[in-house]
């Protein structure tokens, strides 16, 4: 009786860890849990098989020339069956993983319309909330995206007239905000959209990314979706950085020869792409992706290429009154603007690829009152950030228009453009996070333009007592 009702409570034991919801059985050859091979096979406590790695089992066994049943295994001293229950000692108490939480379901989105798809103007509008300044780069962005999904709803009609996409190149100093553009538009539209890192890029069989890779982040923001990826946009950005190394005899496996993988790419061409991973070896699913109608912009900082500009000016210079000055453009922050594809060549970018990227434009570098701009305006802008962060404190924090000039000032000499907005503040607003929370009696902050430039503190306005300077 002692042992039947010891069995009894071992089943029930194990009936309630069956059926245990926070963890889930893991196949133990292949290491997938349940919930992506299905049903498993259940050898014995703790040992489960999933279907997929049972049937490659007998699939090798049918398909081999021994036949098992002529051996006779006990005239073989060493060898015998094998025992379950000893498998139990190779494996972990709980060979099992916590199970996610059900996922809610939502409504089946609608197929693509061109209707709702917002305007260039909207676009152009929502852009303008979080972008200070680069009027033409909002424009051409803005066009480019309503054009790319009416040429997909049109495809090709009885007239034979089809509508070539214009993948775009886009020119900008460090910190002039290229890849906040491209961001800012991913979250306005609910389009795919990936944005990948040329610099990572290398010639198949090389360590690095494959070029396909860049797809594969494209198919991931789509879910898994190929037609819902096939109508996606790609940012490339750093794309400076695949131009043709210049003076190497060494094998250019990141340059010239991504550029050259890249072609089919832009152009449109059925590519396998692997799914989750940035190789074709990897040991992953690889699907195939038309990249006709996938929307390219590249965006890089293209150093140095100021230089090639003056360059080609300064042929222009001759000696007499009417010639021009060696260094009437050393000063001009905006010379990208006359950039042309000959320069652009000249930089390392092969003609095959410069040709498929028709649309170029510029970014024009930040002056002082963008600075301070961009400092207020945006609907994020960095002191919007911090005074919601001492709102949470309960204390007001104003800036004096002195001061965010002071600190544009400041910016500019950096010469990193918006970058060096956040570095500057992180440093000033260290003190003041760190000995604001000490005093409950604190109201208010007011940074003055004697703190930027260390000559004082900033003033501190207690609740009900006038405003007193913070010895910093």
């Amino acid at each position: 009786m002692d042992i039947d009702n010891k069995e009894q409570e071992l089943k029930k034991t194990e009936q309630a860890e069956s059926e245990d919801s926070g963890y889930e059985d893991v196949c133990f050859v292949c290491h997938r849990p349940e919930s992506k091979t299905g049903k498993m096979i259940h050898l014995a406590k703790d040992i489960n098989i999933c279907p997929e790695c049972m049937q490659k089992t007998m699939d090798m066994m049918n398909n081999g020339n021994v036949d098992y049943s002529k051996m006779d295994f006990s005239r073989m001293p060493n060898i015998s069956m094998i025992n379950l229950s000893d498998l139990q000692n190779l494996i972990p108490k709980r060979q099992k993983v916590k199970k996610k939480a059900p996922e809610k379901q939502e409504a089946p989105k609608k197929s693509l319309d061109v209707r709702s798809i917002p305007a260039p103007h909207k676009i152009k509008e929502s852009l303008d909330e979080y972008v200070v300044g680069q009027e033409k780069a909002k424009k051409v962005i803005s066009v480019a995206v309503y054009n790319h999904y009416k040429r997909v709803m049109a495809g090709t009609e009885a007239d034979g007239i089809e509508i070539e996409k214009s993948n775009m190149l886009m020119i900008g100093p460090t910190g002039s905000g290229k890849t906040y553009l491209v961001k800012t538009l991913a979250r306005l539209l609910d389009v795919p959209l990936a944005i990948a890192d040329a610099t990572s890029l290398t010639e198949a069989g090389y360590i690095g990314d494959d070029i396909e890779s860049v797809l594969s982040k494209l198919l991931t923001a789509a879910d898994n979706d190929v037609e819902k990826a096939e109508r996606g946009i790609v940012f490339i950005d750093e794309i400076d950085k695949i131009a043709k190394k210049k003076n190497t005899n060494q094998r250019d496996v990141s340059g010239e020869s991504v550029q050259q993988g890249m072609l089919k790419l832009l152009e449109g061409a059925e590519v396998e792409v692997p799914v989750g991973a940035n190789s074709k070896n990897a040991m992953v699913p690889l699907e195939t992706i038309n990249t006709k109608n996938i929307l390219f912009i590249c965006g890089g900082a293209f150093p140095d290429l100021e230089d090639i500009i003056k360059e080609r000016l300064n042929k222009q210079s001759s000696i007499g009154f009417r010639a021009d000055l060696k260094d009437k453009y050393d000063h001009d922050k905006n010379l990208l603007r006359q950039v042309t594809v000959e320069d652009i060549r000249n930089f390392g970018m092969i003609p095959e690829f410069i040709g498929r990227l028709p649309v170029i434009f510029t970014l024009d570098a930040l002056s002082e009152d963008m600075m301070v701009q961009i400092l207020k305006e945006p609907k994020n802008a960095i002191l919007k950030q911090y005074q919601k962060l001492l709102a949470l404190d309960e204390v007001k924090l104003n800036f004096a228009e002195d001061a965010l000039r002071a600190i544009a000032r400041k910016a500019m000499e950096k010469d990193t453009g918006a970058r060096a907005l956040r570095a500057i503040i992180e440093d000033f607003m260290l003190d003041i996070m760190y000995e604001i929370p000490k005093d409950d009696n604190i109201g208010q902050v007011t940074i003055t333009q004697d703190y930027i430039e260390h000559r004082g503190g900033p003033l501190i306005t207690m609740r009900g007592v006038p405003a007193l300077e913070m010895q910093g």
